[in-house]
């Protein structure tokens, strides 16, 4: 018997005594799960992830290398959608990612891919909810209380203020940064700064692009581009085609071309 608090060893991993771990759950052998914890039995968890107290991991869930799990998570349940009659879709989490206390990430859906999807190395903080079938990329930050509906599509280096609200199927583009109590119900182009209620663009995320090593002179160019689509009184067709013509000598906005190719539900404007 051990003893109230123990930490025992169960499939390999530590594990608290406490914690209840299905037998077919798949785990690395330095993977810990903290008291209370309850892990499903199709649920798999690589080498140097954390989970801490109060957890619920479920579904068919991958989760991935290095991953510090905050105590009170629910990762894994089934969708907020009444059209889900328990396919077995699944929840995948990439490596090297922070997931605070109280998130919530859901399984896909089949009117979709079926998988939701987290990259790697995002920081998301407390209360986020991840509905089914999103597509998170990499090096992302969700402040408190970011809220994601479903088939929501967020792309690599993206920091999503507290309280942003984003409508289902919408996609927002790499290096976009929102204020807090944003609601996006359009797609945001990427290095986009938006925020408000109704959304609305201001500028460029220039501090963020810095910080990754964008040059100045990549800078300007990205500000023009913005300046083409948003303060050039031309259509959006013209925008998007003068836009083309910078990207043949400026690399850096072949992501914003391919984007705007690609938005179907409108864009922030």
């Amino acid at each position: 018997m051990h003893g109230e608090g123990a930490m025992i060893r169960q499939s390999t991993a530590l594990i608290h005594s406490t914690a209840i771990v299905h037998p077919g759950a798949k785990l690395a052998a330095d993977v810990t799960v903290g008291a209370y914890s309850i892990i499903g039995e199709h649920v798999e968890i690589d080498a140097g992830t954390t989970v801490a107290s109060h957890v619920m991991i479920g579904g068919h869930t991958r989760i991935g290398k290095h991953n510090k799990i905050f105590q009170f998570n629910s990762l894994g349940e089934v969708p907020q959608d009444k059209k889900y009659a328990g396919e077995p879709t699944r929840l995948e989490i990439g490596d090297h990612n922070v997931i605070r206390e109280f998130c919530t990430f859901n399984l896909g859906t089949s009117q979709d891919v079926g998988v939701t999807r987290i990259g790697h190395h995002n920081w998301i903080m407390a209360y986020v909810h991840i509905a089914h079938d999103c597509q998170i990329g990499n090096h992302t930050i969700f402040a408190n209380n970011a809220q994601l509906a479903g088939h929501v599509c967020i792309e690599d280096y993206v920091i999503l203020g507290g309280f942003t609200g984003v409508h289902q199927f919408c996609k927002i583009g790499a290096h976009v940064i929102t204020g807090i109590n944003t609601v996006l119900l359009q797609d945001v182009p990427p290095y986009v700064l938006v925020s408000g209620h109704p959304s609305a663009p201001h500028g460029i995320n220039s501090e963020g692009l810095k910080r990754r090593g964008f040059s100045g002179d990549a800078i300007m160019t990205i500000k023009r581009a913005y300046k083409t689509l948003y303060k050039s009184e031309l259509t959006l067709e013209q925008a998007k085609k003068e836009i083309l013509g910078q990207a043949a000598e400026h690399p850096e906005l072949t992501i914003l071309v391919d984007f705007l190719s690609k938005a179907d539900r409108g864009i922030v404007r």
